[in-house]
Parts: C-alpha cells; structure tokens; sequence
C-alpha cells in the first residue's frame, strides 16, 4: 500500500514522516506505536488554531487523543473547518457538558452480565474486548471506557461470558467491540472467535472497527484469513464523511469482502461534518460502489461533551427525505436514535403515508404527488404452512414478551 493509496498528503510532506520507510508506514504496529498523542507533535502536521489548543490542553484530562499518521494525513493542515480534522483533534466543547448528557447515555452499565459482557436485547449481547482504539473519535459514546488504559479482556473473565453464553441459548448475535478488537493481533482475534464459535446456539459474530477507516494497513490477508475461520463473521465499520473513503480505505474494505466477510457502515449525523444531503448522498451511493451495505445513521448519542457534533432531529429527518427517491433505495441508511436510558435503537423516518381506511391508503411520493392504493376486503393473513413447518406455537404478544423479558442488571463496578 503507497502512499499514493490515499487521497490527503503524502508522508515525505509532513518533516515528522519524512524519513519514514513505506516498509514501516504500511506496518499497523509503527502507525500505532507513532500515533499523535501531544500537541508537540500535531503541530508538526496542522496549523493548529488557538481554539484546537485551547481543546488539546482542556481536555487531556477528560479523554485522551490518538490519531494514526494515515488518518492525520488526511486532515487539510490550514482549514480547522475540515471534517477529518474535527473529528479527531479535541474541541473545548468537550469540557462543557450540558444537562442533557451522560457519561453512559447507553446504560450499557447497567446491563452487564459478566465481565465486559452487555445483555440488553432479548437474542443479542455485546461483548468488549477491549478499551484501546487507533484512533479516539470526540463524539465516542464509550468516552467512560476507551482510552483508560490499554486493557485486553482477561482470559479467566472471557470464560465467564462463554459461560453465561452457554447458560443463555437465546443468545443467537455477538457483537464484539471494544475499543477496537482490531487493535487485537490475529492470534488474540482468533482466540476470541474460537471461543465464541465454541457456543453451539450463536449464529452470527459481529465486529465493530474503525480500523479500515483510519488504519487500513491492518486489514491484511492474514487478518481476514482468522476472520474467515469463524463464518458468518460481519463486519460494521464507521465511515462519516467521503473523505475518508480513500483508495486504501476501499482496499482494505475489498479484501474483507474478498474473504467472504459482509460489511456494513455505520454512520454518526455530526454538525457541520456531514449534516448536509450532499455529504451523505456522495458517501453512501461511495460506499455501495465499494460495495458496504449503508446500514446505520445514527443521531449522535447524548455522551457528555459532545453538544458541539449534535444536529437537531430534524435535520437528520430532513437529510432522509431529501435521499428518498434521489438515490437506490439500498443506498439509504436507517435513521435511528439510540435512545437515552436504554431503550434501544428506534428508527426515524419521514412521514408518507397521508391518510389510511379500511378501504384505501392514501401515500405521497418524494416529488410530494399523492397516490390511492386500494385495500384488499379479505384480512385473513394465515399463512396455512406456518405450522407445519414452524409448529403450532402463536404469533408472538410484543407487549407480553416486554413485559417478560428479564432486565438482568448488575452493579455498575462489574464493568472494567
């Protein structure tokens, strides 16, 4: 991978990476190993406003910053404005929480059930591996957790949670993150996955990672090869902005594609980064191209210091709108709040459907023409076979299931 591989400045630009060999710029240790951490040494790549210095100095208390030297090349070294370098270098904003946030907007806390493990969907959990990421992104909703300390999820404790997997055949999706599992090496990944894999009643294993965002070298043959093993492995990644969908980020994207492992993205709504239909519409109709699935657009969650990324709901509505009928339709995301309190993920979506009778439903398209389409008088929807092949069970009471499903919650001070 050269450094023509990417759409910012070449390394022999920046004085600090001059001397670097392509053998090492294209090595996941040294990237990590040099990342940007003071404000020393991001002064060697961008002109630095007095506002970013301000941000770097306030907030080395609050959540530490790591950018990966791929990533800061990609940041425009004058314009402070750029999307890249805002997500990246700290803001003052994030010292000024307001009312409204959390430090675990999530309550992912309160939700574990063994070490790191997170049970809060019925046939779901989560499971964080670890507490490092190349690169700390401001807006993180897991501020509280990443970044601490450059922790891996004990091996003793990781048997805890095949335990509990094993006790709750329910359990059908894992997703792992972290941190980033991908900061991981091949060897640690493949015991995580064998592990996981070890529990007869889990289907499919997901894995959260920004890596091919902003640290694509790591994405190697051997990587995926591990990854492979496991099938059916998905892997949902984070791009935000077209900027960083460069032609290493493609490659990277293409050869865990190429082994046979299906991504998608996952993207944040972030005040004055993407918060325009012209931005998400390039990125997502990019990310199709480069063949990742536009799963996810989050509104950007309530983690305390991050007012400054947020939009109104509103905007995000009014971006959805805007995609509808202007672009494929699997080139759309869902937009969703995360909500608050832990009430889970509930899509957003513009308003077509005018008015509804027992005869007709009358909708409006996205050039905001009306149409009729008429209802059938038969509302018998038996599907005759279902029992044969599913058995005679009944069809599920969604308000009984919620009122039966267990809230397994434990002490704060179980998380690590």
């Amino acid at each position: 991978m050269s450094d023509r591989a990417h759409s910012g400045r070449h390394r022999w630009e920046i004085p600090l990476w001059r001397d670097v060999t392509e053998e090492q710029w294209n090595d996941w240790r040294w990237q990590v190993k040099n990342s940007l951490r003071s404000i020393d040494t991001l002064r060697q790549v961008v002109r630095l406003t007095a506002a970013e210095e301000e941000g770097l100095l306030s907030t080395r208390e609050v959540f530490q910053m790591a950018i990966t030297p791929y990533y800061a090349t990609l940041m425009d070294p004058e314009d402070a404005h750029c999307p890249v370098r805002r997500q990246a270098v700290p803001n003052v904003g994030e010292t000024r929480p307001t009312a409204a946030e959390m430090a675990d907007p999530l309550t992912e806390d309160e939700h574990i059930v063994a070490p790191n493990l997170v049970h809060r969907y019925p046939d779901r959990a989560l499971l964080l591996v670890n507490n490092m990421c190349a690169m700390y992104c401001r807006f993180c909703t897991r501020k509280r957790y990443t970044g601490c300390s450059n922790e891996t999820l004990p091996r003793a404790e990781f048997q805890q949670c095949l335990d509990y997997l094993r006790a709750h055949p329910e359990i059908r999706d894992v997703l792992v993150s972290g941190g980033d599992p991908f900061i991981m090496s091949d060897a640690r990944l493949d015991e995580l996955l064998a592990g996981l894999r070890s529990v007869p009643t889990i289907e499919v294993i997901r894995i959260g990672t920004r890596i091919p965002v902003v640290m694509p070298m790591r994405v190697t043959d051997e990587l995926c090869a591990t990854l492979r093993k496991y099938a059916p492995v998905w892997v949902n990644t984070h791009f935000n902005h077209p900027k960083e969908l460069t032609p290493a980020a493609r490659e990277a994207c293409g050869r865990l594609l190429d082994h046979g492992i299906p991504m998608g993205n996952q993207t944040v709504l972030l005040k004055g980064i993407n918060s325009s239909c012209r931005t998400l519409k390039t990125l997502f109709q990019q990310l199709v191209a480069s063949r990742v699935w536009p799963y996810y657009l989050y509104q950007c969650d309530l983690v305390e210091g991050t007012d400054h990324f947020r939009t109104p709901v509103a905007k995000g509505l009014e971006i959805m709108e805007q995609l509808r009928g202007h672009t494929s339709g699997f080139a759309i995301p869902t937009f969703v709040i995360d909500t608050p309190g832990g009430g889970g993920k509930i899509p957003l979506g513009p308003q077509y459907l005018v008015t509804a009778s027992e005869k007709e439903v009358t909708l409006r398209n996205f050039e905001f023409r009306t149409f009729h389409y008429p209802e059938t008088e038969e509302r018998d929807c038996t599907c005759a076979y279902e029992g044969r092949y599913f058995g005679e069970a009944g069809e599920v009471d969604l308000e009984q299931a919620a009122n039966d499903w267990p809230r397994r919650r434990v002490r704060r001070g179980a998380a690590r």
